[in-house]
């Protein structure tokens, strides 16, 4: 049994809140996936080098990234000769086991912030100005805070205007503190004086927004490295996560930020945003490829509760099938 084939029958045998989530985020993503695949199993009973060519023109054009498409026509096309298959419907079946199986191939897949033990957990957030990191950062403070789990914002972007002011808007509708400086102030100061009073208070999550400006990479490394010193020699071992922003809709640009900020620190994961506004909902696989860094939450809306954790099977099924009857 192929993988979609085992995605139906499992998800068609009860409700699923989360499936059904990520079918209704991912509609316009499908669209363009799903529907053109199925579209040219259509056209094409038996399969031949223009199913082939069509076929990395779907991919390539749903942001699973040039490098991946390659590859996987590459294993397409060599199990096709091995095992004589000319269907066109079978192979689109291999085709999602192949991208999925990569993916998994990559390591272990994690979702949820890890939390310590002891002292608080530190969460850094880096992405570039537009991409949802302010709300992504009150989505995943309301998360936690309906775990019961006591949390602390760090506005550390101090060289964006209106950084600060954000997240101080997002604080107060939560009932969250929220520490900041003064504008082009040192962020590595507002991140001590936050952790300083984490420890105080026992807070259990702290969120520190950092700046994303790639503009100059050796200045963002730099200021990057000076961030987690002294971080770290406040809360020995910290930062314990580093979440990347990534906005679905900006496509192949998303992936050359992934890359860039890679190069500069080390991610601990990626947090994907407005999936649901995107018709090219590969650039998850593209990222994995590309990175190996796992996505760990995605966005399919615009509620404080759109922010999912990343779930593989779901997002298959939302990606390659929809509603219970494979339609739209």
């Amino acid at each position: 049994m192929g993988l979609l084939s085992f995605l139906k029958d499992k998800f068609s045998k009860k409700k699923n809140t989360n499936v059904d989530s990520y079918s209704e985020g991912m509609s316009k993503s499908r669209q363009n996936f799903s529907n053109r695949l199925n579209d040219l199993s259509k056209k094409y009973k038996k399969v031949n080098q223009e199913y082939f060519e069509e076929l990395e023109e779907i991919l390539i054009e749903s942001d699973v990234g040039v490098n991946l498409t390659l590859k996987v026509i590459d294993e397409l096309l060599q199990e096709s000769r091995e095992k004589k298959i000319n269907n066109a419907d079978e192979l689109n079946e291999l085709l999602i086991d192949h991208l999925f199986s990569g993916y998994m191939a990559k390591g272990e897949s994690i979702n949820d912030i890890r939390f310590v033990d002891n002292g608080p957990t530190v969460l850094l957030v880096v992405g570039v100005n537009g991409v949802g990191k302010t709300t992504t950062i009150a989505k995943l403070a309301h998360r936690y805070l309906n775990q019961g789990k006591s949390i602390l914002l760090v506005a550390a972007d101090t060289f964006r205007a209106g950084a600060s002011e954000q997240l101080k808007i997002w604080g107060d509708r939560l009932n969250i503190e929220v520490v900041t400086g003064p504008y082009n102030s040192d962020p590595s100061s507002v991140a001590f004086d936050g952790l300083s009073k984490a420890k105080k208070e026992n807070i259990d999550l702290v969120i520190v927004d950092v700046s994303g400006r790639l503009h100059n990479k050796q200045y963002l490394m730099d200021e990057l490295s000076k961030l987690k010193r002294v971080i770290n020699k406040c809360i020995p071992g910290a930062p314990h996560e580093t979440f990347l922003i990534i906005d679905a809709t900006t496509g192949q640009n998303g992936v050359v930020q992934a890359k860039a900020f890679a190069e500069v620190t080390d991610l601990t994961g990626v947090v994907i945003t407005k999936m649901d506004g995107t018709s090219k909902g590969g650039i998850i696989l593209a990222i994995r490829e590309e990175l190996g860094v796992p996505v760990r939450f995605i966005g399919l809306g615009e509620k404080m509760t759109d922010l999912k954790e990343f779930d593989l099977e779901s997002y298959i099924y939302g990606l390659c099938i929809g509603d219970k009857n494979g339609e739209d």
